[in-house]
């Protein structure tokens, strides 16, 4: 049994078969999905659509590529949702929220801004955050200190071994998908091998970061168990050891996850 802990399934590419795609997952034993919101257009979206697929949860954030566009306003509606949804045994926390240090033109301060925000936020109803951390890793850790949310995923982590063991300090873990397939992913693929078990949630990031073997193409949950397949070989694990310590991880760093199988 797999858990995709990230999965974009309001994207617009997915609109016409939504259900297919959560239906070919199933068949292949991926029966729990996390579906992020990137910004209050959103938020009502993804807790519909979670509450209209079995094993899904949700996350309501601001995405870091989306913050440019948002207002302040918009973090006061994110608060009033959480308030909402607190008591909601499908909503999974704070996501996707975090820094983009990669794409070129984000206002930065603005997207600090909009992070700290959220995780004030975390820590203020005690919920889990899910994060983007792209080329972003220690000013993410910053925050993570200063504000201390209970636990959470670093999304498609591809920082340091030292950066690594700072997070999960942090009670943090880390998500591992379609990047780790690719055989030039030299130090990511070095992560995925040595990282202590308790470190890595499995994700897809659906519809993007797709496994080498689709490269450029739509990525899906129906992918998970051969992402897992390659995570596994370089663990020199099995792959039902890997499903049953990532499904673990899940559910401790996401707690709404254990409910929803």
């Amino acid at each position: 049994m797999w858990t995709d802990t990230h999965l974009h399934l309001d994207a617009s590419e997915y609109d016409s078969d939504r259900l297919a795609v959560v239906q070919r997952a199933r068949e292949l034993h991926v029966t729990r999905f996390v579906l992020p919101a990137v910004g209050a257009f959103n938020f009502d979206e993804v807790k519909s659509l979670a509450h209209s697929i079995p094993g899904a949860v949700y996350c309501l954030g601001i995405h870091p590529m989306f913050v440019d566009k948002a207002k302040e306003e918009d973090l006061l509606t994110l608060k009033q949702k959480i308030q909402a949804s607190i008591d909601d045994s499908k909503f999974a926390g704070l996501g996707e929220i975090g820094l983009d240090g990669f794409v070129p033109g984000l206002n930065w301060d603005k997207q600090v801004q909009f992070f700290h925000a959220q995780l004030k936020l975390a820590r203020d109803f005690d919920v889990p955050v899910v994060m983007h951390v792209r080329k972003a890793q220690d000013p993410v850790l910053k925050g993570l200190r200063i504000y201390k949310p209970r636990s959470g995923i670093a999304h498609a982590f591809n920082g340091s071994f030292q950066q690594a063991d700072h997070f999960l300090n942090l009670n943090m873990c880390l998500g591992f998908g379609g990047a780790s397939t690719f055989t030039r992913a030299l130090q990511l693929r070095r992560l995925a091998a040595k990282l202590p078990e308790d470190a890595m949630v499995l994700e897809t990031d659906g519809p993007d970061i797709a496994p080498e073997w689709i490269n450029k193409q739509r990525n899906a949950p129906e992918h998970l168990p051969r992402i897992a397949e390659t995570i596994a070989e370089l663990r020199q694990s099995s792959v039902e050891v890997l499903s049953r310590q990532t499904q673990l991880n899940a559910q401790r760093v996401l707690p709404a996850l254990a409910l929803h199988g």
